[in-house]
């Protein structure tokens, strides 16, 4: 018998679901007697002993579902190790919950946060595997995360629809991606959906290099202007301030965000109209894209491979092309950025996309 603890952690995306349910099918269709204990909620449910007993039939029909049939929450680790409001030890409660309920093992489902607490479990003697989560692909050790594909191809039909828009009324219009430290979905998303200019986290941008390119395409014809702005991104002039006094800046900012800020420089210096649309949280919803399903399906069932040879402390990830384990001690702290001399950015700029560099 295995006894199997299940949780999802952090910001929610499409395909945990079928992740959690690529798991659970590999572990069924085994000769193996399986017990499933999903958690709600994320680390909550682990702290306080929430959770509800699922069966095969839990996972039935999930495959196309978004969000997560356990709910999620974000627990951040700089504070896992401080009592809560009660003073209950949070990693001792974890702990104590999996030695209670006699798991083999904690299956985990999360990005940088989630993978953070997920190796310090580890420490702690529990057993652990992880699958890689996130839209912003920014994951350490897998060259995909799920979610990811489903994210771009909601933003890049945001692009897509603006494209109509703009070229209508001949304006200038920002779309804000998500992705607060790292540009991969932005980068991506602009380039499918024909962004004029992309701005990332990893290229700092200057202003008056964003009003050339403007320029340079009314002056060759063109009457509008499509920027893929990524959440994260920063100019040249903040990137040189301290995180001190960056944060300072952002609390007294009478912008809403970046992309407010750049609409409002480029309206001033070029006099031409600019709009901002912002599609949210709708990059994280809805149903996962066929290449998601697929691939958190590949890796839940890796994850049950993993379980049944009893191998643990590993995080399920993708590297050229291969379904691979990863020792979580290796993933843990570590962000995978975007390099800004990687050969994607090359390949844009010789397609005539500026990055505001």
């Amino acid at each position: 018998m295995k006894r199997i603890g299940m949780l999802t952690s952090g910001g929610d995306c499409q395909a945990l679901n079928a992740a959690m349910r690529g798991v659970v099918k590999s572990l069924t269709n085994s000769s193996e007697d399986v017990e499933i204990y999903g958690f709600l909620e994320g680390y909550k449910g682990l702290i306080y002993g929430n959770f509800q007993m699922l069966t095969g039939s839990d996972f039935s029909g999930i495959l196309t579902k978004g969000g997560t049939i356990l709910g999620s929450s974000r627990t951040p680790f700089k504070t896992i190790k401080d009592p809560d409001e009660n003073g209950l030890d949070k990693v001792e409660a974890m702990k104590q919950n999996y030695y209670k309920l006699r798991l083999d093992v904690l299956v985990i489902l999360g990005g940088n946060g989630t993978h953070k607490t997920a190796n310090l479990l580890r420490e702690e003697g529990l057993n652990v595997i992880t699958l890689p989560k996130t839209i912003d692909n920014d994951l350490w050790g897998t060259d995909m995360t799920f979610g990811f594909q489903s994210a771009v191809n909601i933003a890049t039909d945001c692009i897509d629809c603006i494209h109509t828009t703009a070229a209508s009324h001949g304006r200038i219009f920002i779309v804000e991606v998500m992705g607060h430290k790292v540009g991969y979905l932005t980068l991506n998303a602009g380039m499918a959906g024909g962004a004029d200019i992309i701005l990332i986290p990893e290229i700092p941008y200057d202003i008056n290099k964003i009003v050339e390119a403007i320029e340079k395409r009314h002056k060759n014809g063109s009457k509008f202007t499509i920027i893929a702005v990524a959440e994260g991104a920063i100019s040249k002039e903040d990137a040189a301030l301290s995180k001190k006094e960056y944060k300072k800046k952002l609390e007294n900012s009478p912008y809403p965000s970046v992309s407010y800020e750049i609409a409002d420089q480029i309206q001033k210096k070029t006099g031409q109209e600019v709009r901002v649309t912002v599609p949210g949280h709708t990059q994280r919803g809805g149903s996962p894209c066929p290449y998601d399903r697929v691939f958190a399906s590949r890796l839940g069932a890796e994850a049950g491979e993993l379980i049944l040879k009893g191998e643990y402390g590993f995080m399920v990830g993708y590297r050229n092309r291969e379904i691979v384990k990863v020792p979580l001690e290796d993933v843990a702290g570590k962000l995978k950025m975007l390099e800004p001399d990687a050969s994607i950015i090359k390949e844009a700029k010789l397609l005539g996309i500026s990055f505001g560099d």
